[in-house]
């Protein structure tokens, strides 16, 4: 005999961006996981912030990327186009919203479904999202993908770019641990697939034309 549940209007529920991807964190970047296997989550956060760079170099804008990893922390900046300053906060965001859409801007591609630092953001106890372009920067800072500080767009002397910076949250992540040699063979992956691409992380290159 079937249970006397009410299924009614309210059974039916809108999320928005950040609930969903917190809720069912499964369908953006696969099984969660603690760092201890290569496929857990906490390396798909890195390969959608790299992927973003990636491009940039695929289209012809900046030849490094500047990865740091410290304890639970990373920061991935490359020296592409930067991202448009007005649209900073709404590249990371905003569900299906991004340049790669624009055939023109991104003629290639590692990823269009206009998810990736979205999901990175909502996953994260803490990220900032930086962008430097001809002089001028924009920053803006989250928590699980709530907007906490919208800076004023400032000047700047560095180079043009895109600049992220997050820590996956614990209360998704639990005790997790980023493992160097996880990272590394990921980062050789990406060296050896972007011919002349220089990846420095943690001060170490990886680019496999040199010596």
């Amino acid at each position: 005999m079937a249970n006397n549940i009410n299924y009614t209007e309210d059974s039916i529920q809108s999320l928005d961006w950040r609930e969903h991807i917190r809720l069912r964190p499964g369908m953006y970047i696969g099984k969660l996981g603690d760092g201890s296997s290569p496929d857990d989550g906490i390396y798909v956060l890195v390969k959608e912030v790299v992927d973003n760079s990636i491009d940039e170099y695929v289209m012809g804008h900046g030849r490094q990327i500047d990865i740091v990893v410290d304890e639970g922390q990373v920061e991935v900046r490359d020296y592409g186009r930067g991202i448009p300053l007005g649209k900073v906060i709404d590249c990371v965001s905003k569900i299906n919203t991004g340049g790669k859409y624009d055939s023109g801007a991104f003629k290639k591609s590692v990823g269009l479904n206009g998810v990736g630092t979205k999901a990175v953001n909502a996953l994260s106890s803490y990220f900032r999202i930086e962008s430097v372009r001809e002089g001028q920067l924009k920053a803006a800072e989250f928590g699980q993908g709530i907007l906490t500080q919208d800076h004023k767009i400032g000047t700047s002397q560095a180079p043009n770019g895109t600049k992220v910076t997050f820590r996956p949250d614990e209360a998704v992540f639990k005790k997790f641990r980023f493992r160097k040699e996880f990272l590394e063979s990921q980062l050789w992956n990406y060296a050896y697939l972007n011919a002349g691409l220089k990846i420095n992380y943690n001060g170490t290159i990886f680019n496999p034309n040199m010596g």
